[in-house]
């Protein structure tokens, strides 16, 4: 193992009672339970109805606003590398994409427990937590949630509060961002929010920038004693350069002499997105055991990206090929929910229930074209290796000496206009037997329909139909044999449309959607004040129809993942809070003929922060990944000792604090402290994602 260890990231003495980051942190009113025990409020939760994570019986994650900021976390891809069971995928440099027990997604991710499935990277700026559960999901959030969700949860406007919170930030990059976050009260019924972010976009690959914008104004109403409505409105203008990362070499791992080469074209590669969101939720109170909520969700997303890309990789002649692609996709999603949470006693015994119905309407435009280079008519072109590339704005000298002229993405790779219309029903029942045992049921229905128009390079179309119906059952047992400890057992489904997670097509002849199956079990233990330790066994199974050639369809297994995770978060001591995750997973798909792409088997993590005095603090963490396979390994077939891996590596980050006053803070994070090359993950064979070396960022936070 190369000892480079992970993340110190030494930041405020993260103790949850401490006011971690004044500058953008909201005082908390009589609307959020206990952070870091609840999914976040009686309000908005990834839950449905408000759950001690101590009665939850499934693995999950929680990060709160104060912890993100103590942290430094800029991205979900850092949060990943804090949480046992998830590593990050590249995105091919264009999206966030999460591993979630071995099921790489690019659409299970949620704002305020509403499906929010486009491919982009998400900002932090305005979030009050971020609640990651491993594991099928589907009873609360429907098809996918395969290995787990990241659900964030937005900042609301706050009645009777007047506050201003802002954060500015520069690194060694030259990455420079602010941040403000500031409610007033309009009246005694009413209060307004407006958080807003600007970040220039730097680091430390050659033509890399970009810059992202956010602007999110929230208002909240209450228009009786029972009945409160909150809207919203987020503004979203993205772009940044895509970097796909660097070829791997004949012992299968990515060749460190090419770590300082971007392998694109300088003038094409970027991405762009604008986004608008509308958000309203109305709740009302009627009676003290029941409550009502009605959601509605409108947005419209604008997302593009082109680039180039090694394709191939030849040492000995030292040259690379280069392919590409333009893709846009234009979506709109309404969805609308309503849930009813009560709670009922039938003698001795409690129900928590929850019902709930969901529909969702969605159009989404995508097409893809290819390059044709000018010279030759090829779609790709193989380039001597130089740094930089001799291929810029379309032209360039090819391995041969040959001169490139140019090329356009005018060859049609496909083109889809696809409507999905998806209808939902669900119920769940936490059932308290005594207060030593709970019994959770639940099932949902779905219906998913899709409607996609195929076009081909003439502009004529075929449509394509698909229907799905699946009713995916959730079944937990949860055992107290003390107040503060809980054992339990689960069960849970969830299913993907063989469209996959981006409505992108539906096959010819349409097979029936992969089928999710979870076991889990585990203990959750809070063995100290504020100290709590979960250890999960589980097993993920996957069940997919192939055709057997003659139409009819036979179940074979797909994805097999098992494994244990172990979590401790909490404070020590009045001064030192930790966090740690372990998990060690394996699996096999094809019915044991290959080991799955981008599963470490060992994955560990550690955060430690001291307050070392009353304006002064520290912390210290580590992150370790084994090594994975970039693509899937076939047993008996492939060479381990040459197949493409990312090698195991550790890293380590450090930060320090300090409070200028109870308002103003100074917080620096230095991320890579031994310089160290690493590469954390990947996308293909040749592209895999080169760490960031030594680099720090100061960031003063303050509240007014």
């Amino acid at each position: 193992m190369p000892p480079h260890i992970a993340a110190l990231t030494l930041s405020t003495a993260l103790v949850t009672s401490l006011a971690v980051a004044p500058a953008i942190a909201a005082e908390n009113d009589d609307e959020i339970t206990v952070i870091g025990e609840y999914l976040y409020t009686d309000k908005v939760n990834a839950l449905k109805a408000p759950t001690p994570i101590l009665d939850v019986p499934q693995s999950l994650s929680i990060f709160s606003a104060e912890e993100i900021a103590a942290r430094g976390f800029t991205s979900i891809g850092q949060m990943a590398d804090y949480t046992p069971g998830i590593n990050s995928s590249q995105g091919e440099g264009h999206r966030d994409a999460i591993v979630f027990r071995g099921v790489r997604s690019t659409a299970d991710f949620y704002i305020d427990g509403t499906r929010d499935d486009v491919q982009y990277y998400r900002p932090l700026y305005n979030l009050e937590q971020v609640e990651v559960l491993r594991g099928p999901n589907a009873l609360l959030f429907g098809r996918g949630g395969t290995g787990g969700i990241i659900n964030r949860v937005t900042k609301k406007a706050h009645i009777g509060e007047q506050f201003t919170g802002y954060q500015a930030s520069v690194d060694t990059f030259g990455e420079v961002g602010v941040q403000i976050d500031t409610n007033f009260s309009t009246s005694d019924t009413s209060a307004f929010r407006i958080n807003a972010m600007y970040d220039s976009l730097e680091n430390h690959r050659d033509f890399y920038d970009g810059t992202q914008i956010g602007f999110n104004p929230t208002a909240k109403f209450e228009l009786s004693p029972a009945t409160t409505i909150d809207l919203s409105y987020e503004y979203a203008d993205h772009e940044r350069f895509i970097d796909r990362g660097i070829p791997t070499g004949a012992d299968g791992e990515p060749v460190e002499s090419l770590t300082d080469i971007v392998f694109a074209d300088p003038e094409i590669n970027e991405t762009t997105l604008t986004a608008h969101l509308l958000r309203a939720v109305v709740q009302h109170t009627f009676s003290d055991t029941m409550k009502g909520r009605v959601t509605a969700f409108y947005g419209d997303y604008d997302k593009m990206y082109q680039n180039f890309y090694a394709s191939g990789y030849d040492a000995t002649a030292n040259t690379v090929t280069l392919d590409g692609y333009v893709d846009t996709t234009e979506r709109t999603s309404l969805i609308l929910s309503g849930d009813l949470i009560g709670e009922v006693q039938t003698g001795a015994i409690g129900h928590t229930f929850l019902a709930g119905v969901e529909y969702i309407d969605t159009t989404n435009n995508n097409d893809r074209f290819n390059p044709v280079f000018t010279t030759s008519g090829n779609d790709k072109e193989t380039f001597a290796i130089s740094n930089p590339l001799t291929f810029s704005g379309g032209t360039g000298v090819l391995a041969d000496g040959t001169s490139v002229t140019g090329y356009t993405f005018s060859s049609l790779n496909d083109k889809t206009d696809a409507d999905v219309s998806v209808l939902s029903v669900y119920v769940q029942d936490q059932i308290e037997v005594s207060q030593y045992l709970d019994i959770i049921l639940g099932a949902r229905f779905d219906s998913f329909d899709q409607d996609v128009d195929v076009f081909d390079a003439a502009g004529d179309f075929t449509t394509r139909t698909a229907k799905d119906e699946e009713v995916s059952p959730r079944l937990g047992l949860v055992v107290k044999p003390q107040e503060n400890v809980s054992l339990y057992a689960s069960y849970s489904e969830s299913f993907l449309p063989r469209s996959g997670g981006q409505y992108a097509s539906v096959p010819s002849n349409p097979l029936d959607p992969d089928v999710f199956e979870q076991s889990e079990i585990g203990v959750k233990w809070d063995f100290a004040d504020g100290l709590s330790l979960t250890v999960a066994f589980f097993q993920n199974d996957q069940t997919r129809a192939e055709d057997d050639g003659t139409g009819e369809q036979n179940e074979v297994r797909g994805l097999e993942v098992e494994g244990f995770e172990v979590q401790l978060d909490g404070q020590l001591t009045d001064r030192l809070y930790i966090n740690a995750g372990y998990s060690n997973l394996s699996g096999e798909t094809d019915e044991g003929a290959e080991i799955p792409r981008e599963l470490p088997e060992t994955t560990f993590s550690f955060w430690g922060a001291y307050q070392a005095t009353d304006k002064f603090g520290l912390g210290v963490g580590a992150t370790y990944q084994d090594e994975s396979y970039i693509s899937d390994f076939d047993i008996g077939i492939s060479d381990d000792a040459t197949h493409p891996t990312l090698p195991s590596f550790t890293r380590i980050d450090v930060a320090a604090y300090y409070d200028v006053r109870e308002d103003l803070r100074v917080q620096l994070n230095i991320e890579n402290l031994t310089d160290e090359t690493y590469f954390p993950n990947a996308h293909s064979t040749h592209q895999a994602t080169v760490g960031a070396p030594l680099n720090a960022r100061l960031a003063v936070t303050g509240r007014f």
